[in-house]
């Protein structure tokens, strides 16, 4: 007789929590409706110790009002990432207890809503690297990139924001996870600006952009070639690596990549980096040459070998390349720019000696010969610096270059046309 009575009140005692749990996620949903979506994340947080015993209805609705109830949070700009990221998990939570319920009540507003917080982490963490918190951006990635895993690119620019965060450990593990994945990158863009944001939406298909174009959503369609990122990736990995005192595993890293992709030209430049780096200049003119033998006419390749020599403070080398540049392609804007810049680099040197000078008549030849040399290497920029404005004309940066060397050589009608041109 007994034992029944303790029946009876463990049913009661399960009965009693089950109206709680009920009474607790309607005093939520309340609460949200009422705006205060704060105080229902807080009802629902003192219901998630007992939601363990609620049924798969009332845990598939405890997850979907949690969720709505974070992403308003998100949406007024209260911890904007933490809260995304805690509405998609629990999003995600409903959708697994539908699956094993076999009911569909929620599921599909919880996958649009992750579909939407995934691209508001995206855009969270574009404005976050704006202002320099890139650690916080990569993070946003990283979690908008687990929401969706077919969309990779999302992995690869949250390693690149780690690198800019300068959390090298984090940024080499999420390389390589790309390496595991084989990811290239390499494919077409297609791309259109969001009317009411304002902003570039990048779209899977040329349907989709073509459609939000057309319904009016969207406007100033784009689609865009993209190249492979994988010897980027391998860079940054061995670069990394040597960062961290681990040179031979680098090498080793670039020659496994070199294996796994013979035909991507980039990884050889990105090996002959490295070996320049660890100051091999005779196995860093070995793969040099490998790349010209294979690619003579590349005009990116020529143009990276020309950055290469440049940061490897080899200017005659520098200067070949980008001329070389130069004769494959005219129009290759980068190559003038690059090579006016690697001229007006000894200007410094030139100042710097000037500087130094006294007014004695020995110094005073000497400052006279450095002035003309210094007015000799202006000139010898313009044909570059006119041709680099010619091909982007908005191009300030270089605009302004070019009217500082106007106006150091004394050249007023060329400096006032180029100012009147700017000012249009």
């Amino acid at each position: 007789m007994k034992s029944k009575y303790v029946i009876l009140a463990s049913a009661l005692l399960i009965s009693v929590a089950t109206f709680a749990q009920k009474d607790q996620i309607k005093a939520a949903e309340k609460a949200l409706k009422g705006g205060n979506s704060q105080e229902a994340v807080t009802i629902l947080q003192g219901a998630e110790s007992v939601m363990a015993n609620a049924t798969d209805a009332e845990k598939a609705q405890f997850f979907f009002v949690k969720g709505n109830a974070l992403l308003d949070l998100a949406n007024k700009k209260v911890e904007t990432g933490k809260n995304l990221s805690l509405a998609a998990k629990s999003y995600e939570d409903l959708l697994a207890v539908e699956k094993t319920s076999k009911r569909d009540k929620y599921s599909s507003q919880a996958t649009a809503s992750i579909l939407d917080i995934k691209y508001k982490l995206i855009n969270s963490a574009v404005e976050d690297t704006k202002v320099g918190k890139h650690a916080d951006g990569a993070k946003k990635l990283y979690d908008a990139y687990l929401l969706d895993k077919k969309d990779t690119i999302n992995l690869y620019y949250s390693a690149s924001t780690y690198v800019n965060a300068k959390d090298y450990d984090t940024a080499l593990k999420l390389y390589y996870d790309l390496k595991t994945l084989n990811y290239s990158g390499k494919g077409i863009s297609y791309s259109a600006t969001n009317k009411l944001t304002g902003q570039e939406d990048t779209y899977g298909t040329a349907n989709e952009r073509d459609m939000a174009v057309k319904i009016g959503t969207a406007e100033k369609p784009k689609t865009e070639i993209i190249p492979s990122k994988r010897g980027e990736i391998y860079k940054n990995i061995a670069l990394i690596l040597v960062q961290n005192g681990k040179k031979d595993e680098a090498k080793k890293a670039i020659s496994d990549a070199r294996k796994a992709n013979p035909e991507d030209t980039s990884l050889i430049l990105t090996e002959a980096n490295l070996y320049l780096e660890t100051k091999d200049y005779e196995t860093y003119k070995k793969l040099i040459a490998e790349v010209l033998e294979k690619n003579p006419n590349d005009a990116d390749l020529v143009f990276n070998l020309g950055v290469i020599s440049a940061n490897a403070k080899n200017p005659v080398d520098a200067e070949k390349y980008y001329k070389r540049v130069m004769e494959i392609n005219p129009k290759y804007t980068n190559a003038y720019i690059n090579l006016a810049a690697l001229k007006l680099e000894d200007e410094k040197i030139i100042i710097d000696e000037m500087n130094k000078l006294t007014t004695s008549t020995k110094d005073m030849k000497r400052y006279e010969e450095l002035k003309t040399k210094r007015q000799n290497l202006f000139r010898s920029t313009i044909p570059f610096l006119q041709k680099a404005v010619e091909l982007d004309p908005a191009n300030i940066d270089v605009a302004k270059t070019l009217l500082n060397v106007y106006s150091a050589l004394e050249m007023t009608a060329e400096y006032k046309a180029l100012k009147d041109k700017i000012k249009k």
